[in-house]
């Protein structure tokens, strides 16, 4: 059965992959065959990660795009017309999360770039990749959710609304895309041991609580959420779409 893993052949573009939950869909993806283009906001970053891809017999490239500009996302793409000439996967993972605290002092600015990332980028960065797969024929788009967008986080509002527009937006593109052969899913995340999360994972009153929540007892690494998206871009889920898998260690139940 290990063929329905297999991504020999395809492109796929993974964003937020300079470290965390992207660093490692990036380098299991291209365990399975996959030319992995590394995304993130610094070129520098994104070059290690490909880089040590490479070292380790997979094929990857680097291509810097900060999602929350819109002349990133279309030149991203444009590379990627000139480059590949197809895009089989696109992950959306990159995510702002600037404001840690009470909902009601969020500021505008906070409010903005959470927006302009969480909601705005995976929903321009999913129509372009949609465009191209839409020529091909077939595709897939997974988008990195959050428990949050379930059951909001505490103090983190904004950040919790945007990850509950994800989950709706993934909806939304599979319904309509699912006619051109393009499958569109999330996954869940639930706490995990990454830097963007270290504002829970630092704080030991907090973690403590958390703990309390989750039936596993503990903090997920970036590499338990990786087989989930590996099983969403595959043949293996080849019937699935529109769906919202959650990877939490149990929490909402």
């Amino acid at each position: 059965m290990s063929h329905l893993f297999d991504l020999t052949g395809k492109v796929a573009l993974v964003t937020g992959a300079s470290r965390g939950i992207g660093e490692s869909i990036a380098h299991l993806l291209a365990r399975y065959g996959a030319h992995v283009i590394v995304s993130s906001r610094k070129q520098e970053s994104c070059e290690t990660v490909a880089a040590a891809i490479r070292e380790q017999g997979g094929k990857a490239s680097a291509m810097a795009c900060h999602v929350g500009e819109m002349e990133q996302i279309e030149s991203i793409f444009s590379l990627i017309r000139q480059q590949h000439g197809q895009l089989d996967i696109l992950v959306n993972n990159a995510a702002a999360n600037p404001y840690f605290g009470h909902i009601l002092d969020t500021d505008l600015a906070a409010f903005q770039k959470t927006v302009d990332v969480n909601i705005r980028g995976y929903f321009f960065m999913s129509v372009e990749a949609g465009k191209l797969m839409r020529e091909q024929g077939q595709g897939v788009i997974l988008n990195t959710a959050s428990v949050n967008g379930v059951v909001p986080g505490d103090m983190q509002g904004i950040y919790s609304i945007t990850k509950a527009a994800v989950i709706s937006m993934t909806k939304s593109f599979a319904k309509e895309c699912g006619k051109h052969n393009i499958r569109v899913n999330a996954l869940l995340p639930g706490l995990t041991d990454t830097k963007f999360a270290s504002a829970l994972t630092s704080n030991d009153k907090i973690l403590k609580s958390a703990l309390t929540q989750i039936p596993l007892g503990r903090v997920a690494h970036p590499d338990e959420m990786a087989g989930t998206v590996l099983y969403l871009v595959s043949e293996a889920s080849s019937y699935t779409t529109g769906s919202a898998i959650t990877v939490d260690g149990g929490m909402l139940a």
